[in-house]
């Protein structure tokens, strides 16, 4: 099994849900529960590939306060390697407050230790252990930036693979050097809109071509739709795949961990490790919080088979995994 290192921000999430509409300036509305849970798209990501069985360490940082033991506790619990967790006195773990919605959600940040982890703080003898490294949300950590692309070399002469999220840019200047920094990923998987607003184009599939010209695989999310990506020349789109979603919290990040996984992992052919990824992003709508449903191989292997008893649509969607 390779060994996979996750590196990015930490924080808790504060999910609000049962919400009817977004809240208003000076107006007061009603939800129905709330529940506090393990954020960040990059842990989120890490438990979604633990959770199937891979093995995943995770190098960031927390505060020395009360949320940053509690999201340590919780890397452990799901069987995430802790031992690189950094714990920064100078700033309070992250908060993400999201307010969702069966289809979607808002997210307000507090950034605190997020945007505080720095590049060289992955050294050699770190890397030296892992076959894979991840990064997610990069436009939150400003810090990270300007060594990403170091790293990532670093990272290939040692003899990994890499892969990369961006996530959303709070700020929409769609920048911040991650031109160069796509020059040294082996998959790049962000979604529809991040696709288009960093290619600077309206469409996604004209984003997913300009793309490839700079990372060495896109995969562009689709959300519902599922994603797609090039095999040759010719788009190659993987549906979606229909669930009672409740909250689709973390979606994205089961997305990559399904990819990684049946990809990288598994070396699953690229339509097969698709609709892998697709299962699992579309699983882990089903619970609320980004780890709450994200699927077991077993899971995943099940939902199939329920495919495959109602219908052939999902006709060799499943290769197994060695």
């Amino acid at each position: 099994m390779k060994q996979i290192l996750v590196v990015g921000e930490l924080n808790v999430d504060l999910v609000i849900s049962g919400l009817e509409s977004l809240p208003a300036l000076g107006q007061e509305i009603l939800a129905q529960e709330f529940h506090l849970v393990m954020g960040s798209s990059s842990a989120i990501c890490a438990a979604g590939l633990a959770r199937l069985g891979a093995t995943v360490d995770f190098l960031g940082k927390v505060g020395q306060d009360d949320y940053g033991k509690f999201v340590t506790h919780q890397l452990r619990q799901l069987g995430i390697g802790a031992q690189w967790i950094i714990r920064d006195p100078t700033a309070p773990t992250g908060l993400t407050i999201s307010l969702t919605y069966p289809q979607d959600r808002a997210m307000v940040t507090v950034p605190g230790s997020i945007d505080t982890l720095d590049a060289a703080e992955v050294t050699p003898h770190i890397l030296a252990r892992y076959n894979h490294l991840h990064v997610s949300s990069y436009f939150l950590q400003k810090k990270l930036q300007p060594g990403l692309p170091a790293l990532f070399r670093r990272a290939r002469r040692a003899g990994l693979t890499i892969s990369l999220d961006t996530g959303w840019d709070p700020e929409e200047n769609w920048d911040s050097g991650v031109s160069s920094v796509l020059e040294e990923v082996d998959i790049f998987m962000p979604n529809a809109g991040e696709a288009c607003a960093i290619a600077g184009v309206d469409d996604p599939e004209l984003a997913l071509r300009a793309l490839s010209q700079r990372a060495g695989l896109v995969v562009v999310k689709c959300g519902a739709e599922g994603a797609m990506t090039l095999q040759g020349d010719r788009v190659l789109h993987s549906p979606g795949f229909q669930v009672n979603a409740v909250d689709t919290t973390g979606a994205g990040d089961s997305f990559d961990a399904g990819f990684i996984y049946a990809y990288v992992v598994c070396k699953m052919p690229l339509a097969a490790a698709l609709r892998f990824a697709n299962a699992c992003g579309a699983l882990s709508t089903t619970g609320y919080g980004g780890t709450a449903a994200q699927p077991t191989l077993q899971q995943v292997q099940d939902f199939y088979a329920d495919l495959l008893s109602q219908t052939d649509s999902a006709q060799g969607a499943l290769a197994p995994c060695a």
